[in-house]
């Protein structure tokens, strides 16, 4: 195990920003061979940082933003898995989903660093 404790900075609220929400599905196949997603939804804090932050993207076909963000936090965040849905996450209005997981689960108490990309792209 690592010796450096980041958790305290992960709860520090001047860096923490608390009530985001987690949307997390899990994912069975139904009797008609669809699948059928069921959602549980939390909150949870996390010290959130620009990743690629939010940019106009101007195509022959339209504008649109696409943009991403760094959660980092204790709560375990899924960027998909069998029977699980990436995770959506909700901060300052707008939804984001995990496209990936950084775990840091060898310093102190843990914590991942999730890559979150903008959701839906918006024009």
């Amino acid at each position: 195990m690592a010796l450096l404790d980041v958790s305290e900075v992960l709860s520090d609220p001047d860096f923490m920003d608390t009530g985001l929400i987690c949307y997390r599905n899990a994912q069975t196949i139904g009797t008609n061979g669809m699948a059928v997603n069921t959602e549980r939804k939390f909150t949870f804090n996390a010290v959130v940082t620009s990743d690629s932050g939010h940019e106009l993207n101007r195509t022959a076909e339209g504008d649109y933003q696409s943009g991403a963000i760094m959660v980092h936090t204790a709560t375990q965040l899924q960027d998909g898995s069998v029977g699980l849905i990436a995770d959506e996450i909700e901060w300052q209005g707008r939804r984001y989903t995990v496209e990936r997981i950084n775990s840091y689960s060898h310093f102190g108490r843990g914590f991942v660093a999730a890559t979150c990309a903008l959701k839906p792209l918006a024009g």
